[in-house]
């Protein structure tokens, strides 16, 4: 074995170091050394150092006596971050989408990338206004909302509104340098970086078990650490705020005992009896039985604060849990993990390192549980030997990112904070308008979306990448914006050519916009109200030729013709002025008749009255009801309101009646 063989891990925990050597043969890993070292003091806070130079002095401890023991010296160490240093945070994308057009999955990757960067920004927020940066090592997606509603899967339902939810998981750069600075102070190099979670799945969780959802919870003194998986890897981590030192603290307080005592104490519980010494001197022997009723609710209390921490990430039970770590070992504390998750007792066991395949473990003091996770560094430090942090070029820019999964397109934008809007080609501005009262809407066009390159090769945002791949990303298009224009909306209309006091009238349908004269021609704008007259009632061209019907006797046909009448191609039309002669007293004479321009069920109309009011009743004298067909009057409406027959018709309302057909 030469220094070149060798591989160096190191697991800097809450209370101890552990130091492992070893070299991998081609088809094992072969340890061959190991040390163990307390921290003197507490200088390492839920997996975070907190005192670099007295952290340090433990590291080195540790690097001296393997110097020793194998002869050689060791310049590389591989190390792990602590899972309890992990953040996780909740956080929404959403879009609004066409409704008319399916949901496709690079929309849904696109907005998942969204929100990550979201989550990535609330970290960035709760720092507290420290310049601290984040590495994503992994997000899951907690919910899929299709307009405001929780679905399955987006992908080819239609929509006005869509969502998602995701949990990421970050580490915080501070925790990578601070390990870098503990292992400089002693002369040595970082190799590779990897997750104690991942670590310890390795080489407990086989690769093919990862497609399933499983839970592993590593225990350790301060807190228990849990990573989730399924469909191959590792989606989720949390931690539980409590672990192996509650219970030591319960042991303490139950038999008086010092707190290493107490430790020794818990270790001792799967045997039948334990013995211990308490701080008056006194030596006793116990059944072991005796101090787990005693400490029976802090093992159910730890049970039930990692099975919610479980449920709260997983979202459910998952399929089965393995615990790994010291305080693993605590009995009963498998069976009420079982029964807080309401799983089969056999789903949940402990993990040892006999289980671990394609390892050679010569000391039986290395069997613990305990064990499995520096065992995984040192492991997971030969497949991973110069992968702790992969560089890519996205645009132009060099993009760090660690690298705890296999790492795709999507993960280098999200590190680059790259806008996923402009992956997806968006449609132009719509166009909302009236035509004649109706509400009209032209969407626009849509749009291109972003290209991406992987090497000069096209690629999907799910593409694998390793190190050095250059990426390029060339943004979506925006679609035309929608356009409209008068003659899209003048249907089926044909020129009329009629005969007016026998001369010979084309008449065109006559057009505003927004109260101006206009052609068919004309463009329509965003908010116009446009109005097509197809001059095709009596009343319609006696006012565009501002002729008053009502002083005016008018004949369609060798036919006296109605207000509302209708007029058709071909038609010969005369009209003729009345000659109105004023009476007084009883005699009877022309009242002067009034008439309101009215909309009747969404119809132009004209009323005509010799009152000198229009009143409801009087809409019945002026349309057509084949009293044969009605059953009844279902509602009489002026402008919305339920109408009286006494109520005034004013110029413009708008009249509404219903009523049965037999």
């Amino acid at each position: 074995m030469t220094e070149q063989d060798l591989l160096f891990s190191l697991d800097i925990g809450t209370r101890t170091v552990v130091g492992i050597v070893g070299f991998h043969d081609g088809q094992r890993f072969i340890i061959k050394a190991y040390e163990v070292e307390e921290h003197k003091e507490r200088v390492m806070y839920d997996g975070q150092v907190h005192d670099i130079e007295l952290v340090a002095k433990a590291v080195e401890k540790v690097k001296e006596r393997l110097e020793e023991k194998t002869g050689l010296k060791l310049k590389r160490v591989s190390v792990a971050a602590a899972g309890r240093t992990l953040k996780t945070c909740k956080a929404i994308a959403e879009q609004d989408t066409d409704p008319s057009a399916e949901v496709e999955r690079d929309l849904i990757s696109n907005l998942e990338i969204e929100a990550v960067q979201n989550a990535q920004k609330k970290m960035a927020e709760q720092s507290e206004g420290e310049d601290q940066s984040f590495f994503c090592v992994g997000y899951a997606v907690v919910n899929y909302l299709l307009n405001g509603s929780i679905i399955g899967n987006l992908e080819g339902h239609k929509a006005k509104h869509i969502s998602v939810e995701v949990l990421a998981t970050f580490l915080p750069r501070l925790v990578v340098e601070s390990l870098y600075a503990v292992v400089a102070r002693v002369g040595l190099e970082v190799a590779s970086l990897t997750l104690e979670p991942i670590a310890a799945m390795n080489v407990s969780i086989s690769s093919s078990l990862k497609l399933l959802n499983l839970a592993l919870v590593d225990i350790g003194a301060g807190t228990s650490d849990i990573a989730l998986t399924k469909d191959g890897t590792v989606f989720a981590f949390a931690m539980a705020s409590i672990a192996g030192d509650e219970i030591t603290e319960r042991i303490s307080q139950f038999l008086l005992l010092g707190f290493d005592e107490a430790e020794k104490t818990k270790r001792k519980l799967n045997n039948q009896i334990v013995s211990y010494t308490d701080i008056m001197g006194l030596t006793y022997e116990t059944s072991s039985s005796e101090v787990l009723n005693e400490i029976d609710s802090s093992i159910r209390s730890l049970a039930e604060e990692i099975s919610n921490k479980i449920l709260e990430f997983n979202g459910k039970s998952p399929s089965a849990v393995f615990l790994v770590g010291g305080g693993s070992q605590i009995p009963r504390l498998t069976g009420y993990i079982a029964e807080y998750l309401q799983i089969p007792a056999e789903r949940v066991g402990v993990r040892s390192t006999d289980i671990i395949k394609d390892v050679a473990i010569e000391s039986e003091e290395l069997s613990g549980p305990e064990f499995i996770t520096p065992i995984g560094i040192a492991v997971t430090s030969y497949f991973n030997r110069q992968r702790d942090f992969l560089n890519v070029t996205v645009n132009g820019l060099n993009v760090k990112m660690f690298y705890s999964k296999p790492l795709k397109i999507a993960d280098s934008l999200i590190m680059m904070n790259y806008n996923p809007r402009n992956l997806i080609g968006r449609r132009g501005n719509s166009l909302r308008f009236k035509i004649n009262g109706k509400e009209e809407t032209v969407r626009g066009e849509t749009g291109e979306p972003a290209v991406i390159y992987l090497n000069n090769y096209a690629a999907g945002l799910d593409r694998s990448i390793t190190n050095g791949d250059v990426i390029t990303v060339k943004s979506a298009a925006e679609g035309k914006p929608a356009e409209a224009y008068v003659r899209d909306y003048v249907s089926n209309y044909a020129e009329k050519t009629v005969y007016i006091n026998e001369k010979p009238y084309n008449l065109n349908p006559v057009i505003t916009i927004n109260g101006s004269e206009s052609n068919m021609d004309a463009a329509i704008n965003n908010g116009d109200e446009v109005i097509i007259d197809y001059l095709d009632t009596v009343y319609g061209l006696m006012k565009y030729l501002d002729i008053s019907y009502f002083d005016t006797e008018v004949v369609i046909n060798g036919r006296k013709a109605g207000v509302n009448d209708t007029i058709k191609d071909g038609d010969q039309i005369s009209y003729t002025a009345y000659d109105r002669t004023e009476t007084s007293g009883s005699e009877k004479g022309d009242e002067k008749a009034n008439y309101v321009n009215v909309t009747i069920n969404g119809k132009p109309s004209v009323l005509m009255t010799n009152k000198y009011q229009c009143l409801f009743v009087d809409v019945f004298n002026n349309i057509e009801i084949d009293l044969k067909k009605i059953n009844g009057i279902n509602a009489m409406l002026l402008n919305g309101n339920k109408a009286n027959f006494t109520d005034v018709i004013n110029e413009g309302d708008k009249i509404e009646l219903y009523w049965k057909e037999k």
